[in-house]
């Protein structure tokens, strides 16, 4: 895994796995986001599993990741298999997809 950048902003990705989509589960991932100073997006998969990429501080990115597996989530969250690394850049705001 490539080092963080100095300032501490990371890049989360995160597969969300279970009943995640039709139940708000991407808006509530937008909201908590947005209130945490996120950027990024939350994607809907063929699959049924949500794509969320955020980017940020450290601390930001953490607390999102707990959310996603906290038990406050829309629908059902069954897994969620996540890789943090270095920030990429280019995204603006938080988005639904």
């Amino acid at each position: 895994m490539s080092r963080p950048p100095a300032d501490g902003t990371l890049r989360l990705t995160a597969w969300v796995h279970g009943h995640v989509q039709g139940v708000g589960f991407r808006w509530w991932t937008r909201a908590r986001a947005l209130e945490l100073g996120l950027v990024g997006h939350a994607t809907n998969q063929p699959d049924g599993r949500v794509l969320v990429v955020a980017e940020g501080p450290r601390d930001a990115v953490d607390a999102l990741l707990r959310l996603l597996r906290g038990d406050t989530t829309p629908g059902r969250v069954d897994l969620v298999v996540d890789d943090l690394g270095p920030a990429d850049g280019g995204l603006d705001g938080f988005v639904e997809r």
